[in-house]
């Protein structure tokens, strides 16, 4: 063997290890869904009665954190008996399996099933307590009255209202308080 080829040897054998290039960190990509369904439509049942239907366009799901990602989504809220009480749409939003729990982004607008109408940019839903709530402000119609407001906190049926800083008018003429 030359010398040269020993050196060419020495210098490759010497360069080589058992460990390799490693990564610093593996991440995943947030767009990396475990599925992707497009049409998704899906009812959630509590105790065997109808809770709420969910559809999106499209729903992204994570497996690790438990949610669902969706994209111009609609929901439609049900009383203890069934009955529909409201319906929600929204440009996107966040269903958490474990709880049940909702956020809903983007030209959010809820109808009740009497008419009245709720807009916001943002709205979250808590299952457990069975709470509907924003911490940006909100418009609320019922026939010529409007509520305005800089926080909503309700039932899913919006029969109890409570608001910070509210302002509006009514069909007789009376302003809220901060109007």
């Amino acid at each position: 063997m030359s010398w040269r080829a020993a050196l060419v040897i020495s210098v490759l054998v010497g360069g080589c290890t058992q460990e390799g290039a490693r990564p610093t960190s593996v991440v995943q990509s947030p767009d990396s869904a475990d599925q992707v369904l497009t049409g998704f439509s899906n009812y959630v049942t509590r105790d065997g009665i109808r809770r709420s239907r969910l559809e999106a366009d499209t729903a992204f799901f994570f497996d690790g954190p438990q949610t669902t990602a969706l994209r111009r989504m609609k929901v439609t809220f049900y009383d203890d008996r069934g009955d529909r009480t409201s319906t929600l749409t929204a440009a996107r939003g966040t269903y958490r399996w474990q709880n049940g729990s909702m956020d809903a982004e983007g030209g959010v607008v809820v109808v009740t099933a009497d008419g009245r109408i709720l807009r916001t940019e943002r709205l979250r839903y808590d299952d457990s307590a069975r709470v509907v709530s924003t911490d940006v402000p909100f418009t609320f119609e019922r026939g010529s009255e409007t509520v305005r407001g800089k926080s909503l906190r309700s039932d899913p049926e919006f029969k109890n209202l409570v608001t910070s800083q509210p302002s509006g008018t009514s069909e007789k003429g009376i302003l809220l308080p901060n109007e």
